[in-house]
């Protein structure tokens, strides 16, 4: 791949652990946890990928389990061992390899970061609000990658939109969820976003492949069109399943709690949510 994102991973004593660990992966499974070891949070990502976990849920999971007690944060032999038990499938492996949200339902944590019980990666939505407005309405769950508003809040591609302030994410996060579909469809790494939204030379050039490719002839409004398509079997998908509009919610906790050092909830309201899909 021309992105080259991939790579190995050694540990202090120059002995091999796991593919590069990624951003997300650090987060989840360090911060999120309070552990700073990152030859710890390593052997946490190898052995997730052993036993097919993904690393944004199970740390959540296990940030959930410390929350309730069953760990310190902090402590990484134990979230070590907590890993482990799911590869065992013991009692508590069982709980814990089913995710954040059920793994809070068993506790009695209330607080747990999860929409449509998929847990939320690294970004607070209530500092960056176009990505809450993501999380809460893609269809898979919160997913940051559907819909990547973190481009616009607070890296200024594709234009700029005040992260700390509600007005303009839902039409961020609409569109951006429309050409992410469409990209996705297409087989194409979700990093090339970056180069589409600020220089319209490359999204000819996307569009130049893809009818070369295949033998066609799209147009940006094809594109944009392939994008509403998709989202609309998935949320057929979703509806059919016994999902509305109530589950394209954020916790309730991210809207009372403000967050420190801005101090800000997540101000989007719902009746503005329930307009994202609207098109």
């Amino acid at each position: 791949c021309v992105i080259r994102c991939s790579g190995t991973f050694y540990d202090k004593n120059g002995r091999f652990l796991t593919k590069q660990v990624e951003y997300e992966t650090v987060w989840a499974h360090g911060g999120n946890c309070g552990i700073d070891d990152l030859d710890a949070i390593a052997q946490i990502d190898r052995l997730d990928d052993d036993f097919g976990i993904d690393t944004i849920e199970m740390g959540a999971t296990i940030a959930v389990a410390m929350e309730a007690g069953v760990a310190e944060f902090g402590d990484a032999q134990a979230a070590i061992n907590l890993v482990k038990e799911v590869g065992k499938g013991s009692d508590i492996g069982r709980i814990l390899g089913n995710g954040a949200a059920v793994t809070g339902k068993v506790f009695g944590v209330e607080r747990v970061p999860v929409v449509k019980n998929q847990s939320m990666p690294a970004y607070d939505p209530r500092t960056v609000q176009g990505i809450g407005v993501t999380y809460a309405t893609t269809t898979m769950g919160a997913d940051h990658t559907a819909g990547y508003a973190v481009a616009t809040n607070l890296l200024g591609i594709g234009g700029t939109v005040d992260p700390l302030k509600p007005e303009g994410q839902v039409e961020l996060s609409k569109n951006l969820q429309i050409a992410t579909a469409a990209i996705d469809s297409t087989g194409m790494c979700v990093f090339i976003a970056f180069a589409i939204l600020d220089q319209a030379d490359t999204f000819q050039a996307l569009l130049d492949l893809i009818n070369g490719f295949a033998g066609a002839n799209l147009t940006a409004d094809d594109v944009n069109a392939l994008g509403m398509k998709v989202l609309k079997m998935e949320r057929k998908f979703n509806a059919e399943a016994g999902l509305t509009n109530k589950d394209d919610r954020l916790p309730d906790y991210f809207k009372k709690e403000p967050l420190p050092p801005h101090n800000v909830t997540f101000g989007v309201t719902d009746e503005e949510l329930d307009q994202v899909h609207n098109y």
